[in-house]
């Protein structure tokens, strides 16, 4: 039978900035991303910046080994990072969304230390944004 769990990394960039600048300045291509005023789905503007970099969806009960490959292509960018956030006042996240169910084996959440070098030098925050369900229809309703 198959792991119903799922999981999803990724590392975000949040703040009054222009996101073409930071991407070129990174040579990184989004994931997503927006600028503070582009308007939302019910026609208000963001009121912030966001480039989301290193999408990960694919599943490991060791969800450090998403996490690593998520900053992987940060990790040669550290000084160009905090010279981003300096300038520009910008925040850092390392967002992981485990969905999970009850009846199935979860994942070690925490981060190795390798992981909080990266987010400790570049003042990233972590942020942990779990789902846990008892029945597979409640994500049907999401």
């Amino acid at each position: 039978m198959a792991n119903k769990n799922r999981c999803r990394t990724y590392f975000a960039i949040k703040g009054d900035f222009n996101p073409t600048e930071i991407c070129a300045t990174l040579e990184l291509s989004p994931n997503q991303s927006w600028n503070a005023s582009d308007l939302r789905r019910d026609g208000k503007p963001f009121g912030f910046s966001y480039l989301e970099f290193g999408y990960n969806e694919d599943y490991d009960v060791y969800t450090e080994n998403q996490m690593r490959k998520t900053i992987a292509p940060f990790l040669d960018k550290i000084p160009l990072l905090n010279q981003i956030r300096e300038h520009y006042g910008v925040e850092f996240y390392l967002t992981v969304v485990p969905e999970l169910y009850v009846d199935e084996v979860h994942p070690c959440l925490a981060p190795p230390l390798d992981v909080i070098d990266f987010c400790h030098a570049t003042r990233t925050k972590i942020d942990i944004d779990l789902y846990l369900y008892s029945d597979p229809l409640e994500t049907d309703a999401n």
